[in-house]
């Protein structure tokens, strides 16, 4: 080759190594955690976030935010990967997971620059995982948890995000009551759980409706606008003059000609009615559209109906009244009518809604969410999203920890009396994980108003000496106590997936020394 380079890449390719590759993957994770960080806790802040179309987010929840914001760096998209994993798997402590995963990367920046390889970094991140895991199982302070433990969990995973703290108990309260509504033997079928949103009210206006809601207003005013008992139908097609498929014309050469063809297109749409009525229906559902001659004709019968119901909420009300979905108005029959207590139309500000509650065959039950604006309600329905989904968790997997930071400041401490027992340079690895878990209650005390450096003493005091202790917050500040007290409980299963999550894209980062990126 007489000495000339090879190259292999495209002139446009863009490539760096060793520890500029390192050094950059490592400050974009940072980048990420620090951005988060300060809306851990009861008194983290929320975020503004501002797309290009002006549409506005304001919140504190950590997937939220880093799901909305636009990243480009594939190492910080990692760490966003985390945060919505979290969020898939257990519903909460995706903030968590997102400053865990930072400061553990920030970690493992230092033992690079004292030239601990890689891969022993990621040997030892991985052993102080499996000590961290054992720490949180030995915390577990109940699996078979009554509905005060549980309204505890939703509390705490609530207080904080846009609820306040006095809203945050009632609130509690009705999304434990949802879950247990629909805990069976068999498990929690969360699906059955639905979150419907009204702006207009304060949240303390929530309420837990045993059925489900749709956004829908009654074809004629003149309808009744509640029905108890009633038989409810649900008919996919349209109520209107049929019409032919070809291009066909019709010569009209006198009026008894058009008085037929008007009377005829009339007797057809009262016969649409009239076999809704005879089926014995009260309340019907139309997916398609409603002539507005089918509507009075209905409202005479004394039938409610609604028209143009979209497939998901025709769906859940097949759900709910346990009716059987037909295609036309003269295959229906009374067998195909479903059941419920009562449905009823209810104004909320400017909007209808359509409540069918007590169904025969309901299984499914809505949490009916109110707030005053439009940004209000989508954080609460964020907040209550996740609170039925660390109920469940806790119900499900494992029961509960201590909350408050109080876990991580004992799987602190349990990782590194183990080091001692981990042979050469992991060791140092193991250390870093077990300092990286102090993160977390620093943080918390930082976003309360205490110093963190004092917090994390007086906290490491306390376990030292056998007393379960956390961040708790009270009134503008905070202070160090046993948040099992106060009732801060986690469940352990956002514990365990926020370890391991956050390990598994610390290393997977760390392990990186070649970005190869191509225009």
């Amino acid at each position: 080759m007489g000495g000339q380079p090879l190259f292999i890449l495209s002139e446009d390719t863009e490539r760096t190594q060793g520890e500029d590759a390192q050094s950059s993957n490592i400050s974009a994770g940072k980048a990420i955690s620090e951005t988060v960080r300060t809306t851990l806790g009861p008194r983290g802040m929320d975020k503004m976030l501002v797309s290009d179309d002006g549409d506005v987010v304001i919140t504190n929840d950590g997937a939220t935010i880093l799901d909305e914001m636009d990243i480009e760096h594939p190492a910080a998209q990692m760490l966003i990967e985390v945060a919505q994993t979290q969020e898939e798997e257990v519903g909460d402590g995706t903030t968590t997971a997102a400053i865990l995963a930072g400061e553990l990367l920030s970690n493992a920046e230092d033992l690079l620059e004292d030239d601990v390889h890689p891969t022993t970094i990621v040997e030892g991140y991985y052993t102080a995982a499996e000590f961290a895991r054992e720490a949180v199982e030995d915390a577990v302070v109940a699996t078979d948890l009554d509905d005060e433990q549980l309204q505890q969990v939703a509390e705490s995973s609530m207080t904080g995000k846009g609820t306040g703290d006095v809203a945050a108990s009632p609130l509690a309260e009705t999304v434990v009551a949802a879950i247990q509504r629909v805990h069976t033997d068999a498990g929690v079928d969360r699906d059955n759980v639905t979150i419907y949103t009204q702006s207009g009210a304060s949240s303390s206006s929530t309420e837990l409706v045993e059925g489900v809601i749709v956004g829908e207003e009654p074809v004629s005013d003149d309808a009744p606008r509640s029905v108890s008992d009633p038989s409810v139908a649900i008919i996919d097609a349209d109520l209107e003059v049929a019409e032919t498929e070809i291009d066909a014309e019709y010569e009209v050469t006198n009026v008894d000609q058009l008085n037929a063809a008007i009377d005829a297109e009339g007797e057809q749409l009262q016969t649409y009615a009239e076999e809704i009525a005879a089926a014995g229906t009260d309340v019907a559902f139309i997916e398609g559209d409603i002539d507005d001659r089918v509507a009075t004709y209905l409202a005479r019968e004394g039938v409610l109906a609604f028209e143009s119901v979209d497939e998901s909420d025709t769906s859940a009300v097949v759900a709910a009244t346990g009716a059987s979905r037909v295609g036309s108005t003269d295959t229906l029959e009374a067998a195909d009518l479903g059941g419920a207590d009562s449905v009823s139309v209810e104004t909320h500000g400017d909007d209808d809604q359509v409540f069918v509650e007590g169904g025969d065959a309901a299984e499914a039950v809505t949490i009916f969410a109110r707030g005053g604006t439009e940004h209000v309600v989508d954080e609460l329905e964020r907040a209550l999203r996740d609170a039925l989904d660390v109920v469940t968790a806790a119900v499900e997997a494992g029961g509960v920890v201590p909350g408050a930071g109080a876990t991580e400041v004992s799987a602190a401490n349990h990782v590194r009396e183990s080091a001692a027992g981990v042979e050469g340079r992991q060791q140092l690895a193991v250390e870093a994980f077990a300092d990286a878990l102090d993160i977390i209650p620093r943080t918390l005390a930082e976003n309360t108003g205490l110093d963190p450096i004092d917090a994390l003493v007086d906290l490491r005091a306390e376990h030292d000496a056998g007393t379960l202790a956390g961040v708790i917050s009270e009134g503008q500040t905070g202070t160090v106590d046993d948040p099992v007290d106060l009732g801060g409980l986690d469940p352990a299963a956002v514990k365990y997936e926020a370890l391991e999550s956050a390990n598994e894209a610390a290393t997977m980062i760390v392990r990186i020394d070649d970005i190869i990126a191509s225009e």
